[in-house]
């Protein structure tokens, strides 16, 4: 059974690219809605209402709410809609293709969407090694996550491992990787999965829709 303080403070992992895209349109929609429940007439305040209400969630949702947090005890992952606890003993594979993933024991596999693949990531990184192996050495530069996206509960920076350049998201996979392989066997890492649905973003969602829907039946 898992003990009931985490061994080590989180590690956060979150996109500072879909951060700042979600703050724009969060100020785009808000900045338009407010308009129209002002300046509106008629039901026009009315739809104006209902569509924030079921926007505004659904961009928290995708863009600011997403975060992956790994300590030696567990993985947590707040995904759109729901937040997934999988104590280390319980994930059988950490694996990335078109998507970033966590199989669990039970077979059901997780996506991690604050940890999504970059292509062009991975065929910068490639450009890189290619770049070290012709013996013209790195070159530095920004990454899709501007060189930021990993916090180690410390405030401190993963070293830049030597060999082939990796792309930031897979060496963030490296990372976790690593920690399971240390982590998996401990007594503290023990326990059960657990999945909450996030009602925070769902309630409201819902309630713009179904606000719309009647909104349109009544004209």
């Amino acid at each position: 059974m898992s003990s009931a303080t985490p061994e080590s403070r989180d590690r956060i992992y979150r996109s500072p690219m879909a951060l700042i895209g979600g703050f724009l349109l969060l100020v785009i929609i808000g900045w338009l809605g407010f308009d129209a429940v002002v300046s509106g007439s008629g039901n026009t305040p009315w739809f104006a209402l209902a569509t924030l209400l079921l926007l505004v969630p659904l961009v928290i949702a995708f863009t600011l709410r997403p975060a992956v947090f790994a300590n030696h005890d567990r993985l947590r992952i707040r995904n759109p809609f729901r937040v997934i606890v999988l104590p280390w003993g319980q994930v059988e594979m950490l694996r990335s293709g078109f998507s970033n993933e966590v199989l669990a024991k039970s077979g059901t596999k997780y996506q991690l969407w604050a940890i999504p693949v970059s292509l062009r990531g991975r065929k910068k990184a490639a450009r890189q090694t290619a770049r070290q192996q012709s013996g013209r050495g790195p070159s530095r530069g920004l990454g899709l996550f501007g060189g930021g996206m990993q916090m180690d509960g410390l405030g401190g920076r993963t070293p830049v491992p030597e060999g082939p350049t990796r792309a930031e998201t897979d060496q963030i996979m490296d990372d976790l990787g690593d920690l399971l392989e240390a982590r998996g066997p401990a007594e503290a890492s023990q326990g059960e999965v657990s999945v909450r649905w996030a009602y925070e973003i769902v309630g409201p969602a819902v309630a713009g829709a179904v606000l719309l829907l009647v909104l349109a039946v009544v004209g």
